[in-house]
């Protein structure tokens, strides 16, 4: 009787066992069947900050120096055409090749934020519709109308002093995105922005006579 008893008791302890140890296995199951690790949490925790670590001021660069861009590029396209001297060709070139890649860029983040993208191209009225009122540096449909007129030496002096001006404007809101921006990727292209566009300036500049 007391063996019987005896072996009773061992398999109801054994049971119980079993039961803690299920309790134990679902309560740090996390739905998947493995416990995350820290490491694993950081990492999906940092690369959520990183997609989301951009603020207004990050979207309204885009948002602004998107349109500001294709309005150069077209006037470049315009030189391409309509200028006599191969330096003032080359120069255009140059800013086309810079600017396209960079509307790409900025029109992806835009995208992967859920934001407007402005329309590709500034339309027939040359002043690009999608740029925000007062923007630094765009020409109105006038300036744009009256450059699309001209050609040779005439087209060369208007285009130069024109995009002197249009280049300020990116430097300026170039150097609010750095100030203000919180994406790093959207802070080092308005450095560079800076750097290429500055260079730019003192290139058209001395073409123009000027320094």
């Amino acid at each position: 009787m007391t063996s019987t008893r005896s072996l009773i008791r061992r398999a109801a302890l054994g049971a119980t066992a079993v039961v803690g140890a299920l309790v134990l296995a679902a309560c740090g199951d996390n739905g998947s069947g493995s416990t995350p690790s820290s490491a694993q949490t950081s990492a999906s925790a940092s690369a959520e900050n990183t997609a989301g670590a951009h603020n207004d001021q990050d979207v309204s660069f885009a948002q602004d120096m998107i349109p500001h861009h294709q309005q150069a590029i077209q006037m470049a396209q315009m030189a391409a055409a309509q200028a006599s001297s191969a330096e003032v060709k080359k120069l255009a070139t140059r800013i086309e090749k810079a600017q396209d890649p960079e509307i790409e860029t900025m029109s992806g983040w835009l995208e992967s934020w859920g934001e407007d993208v402005p329309s590709s191209m500034p339309g027939m009225d040359h002043g690009g519709s999608d740029a925000s009122p007062g923007m630094p540096g765009m020409m109105d449909t006038e300036d744009m109308d009256k450059l699309m007129e001209a050609s040779g030496t005439s087209f060369e002096t208007m285009f130069l002093t024109m995009m002197v001006e249009h280049h300020e404007g990116a430097v300026q809101m170039a150097v609010t995105e750095k100030d203000k921006g919180r994406y790093g990727p959207a802070k080092k292209l308005a450095d560079s922005i800076i750097t290429t566009q500055t260079a730019e300036i003192k290139e058209m500049n001395k073409l123009l006579g000027r320094n």
